[in-house]
């Protein structure tokens, strides 16, 4: 106000015109209709982060089913978990021994002692991706019976000899 109580008056700015994409990213949303090129690197499967060569792959993909196959037979109670005591770390050779206690105990068997189950699991399918020349992981198709189960598993070559340092069943 001034002296005479008149009150100041102060003129607005012009409005300024809005953008379309005022404070957001500009992405284009529109769905993608094709598939994504295949990486065609020799030596490398689409999941891999390091080129691998075939004879790598096949014998890692060939071991890891056998103890896929070894660590599900542990916990159905077909098989003593110490068979997989070489080639696990410490706290999955204790998942499996826990797991095998488990299902012993809801099923009113011994762990480890073979049983007659009407159905017994089976690996379909394994599926490695190399984080290194060194570490692997691998997801694993497991059936039983009409049921799918899936199994996740971490592998690491120590002292030349891989080893499971990580197992998650799902």
């Amino acid at each position: 106000m001034t002296q005479h109580g008149s009150a100041r008056v102060v003129p607005l700015r012009a409005p300024a015109p809005l953008a379309s994409v005022q404070g957001t990213l500009a992405l284009d949303l529109q769905p993608r209709h094709d598939p994504p090129e295949p990486d065609h690197t020799p030596g490398r499967a689409a999941a891999d982060i390091i080129a691998i060569e075939l004879p790598l792959r096949r014998g890692i993909e060939q071991w890891s089913r056998r103890y896929a196959q070894a660590a599900v037979e542990i916990v159905g109670g077909d098989r003593p978990v110490t068979q997989l005591l070489r080639w696990s770390s410490r706290d999955v050779y204790l998942d499996l021994e826990r797991r095998a206690q488990l299902v012993a105990r809801a099923g009113r068997h011994q762990p480890g002692q073979g049983r007659v189950q009407p159905v017994r699991p089976k690996v379909l399918g394994v599926h490695t991706c190399f984080l290194s020349r060194q570490v692997v992981e691998v997801s694993v198709h497991v059936r039983y019976g009409e049921r799918s189960r899936a199994l996740a598993a971490r592998f690491e070559n120590t002292d030349r000899r891989w080893c499971c340092t990580a197992l998650e069943f799902a």
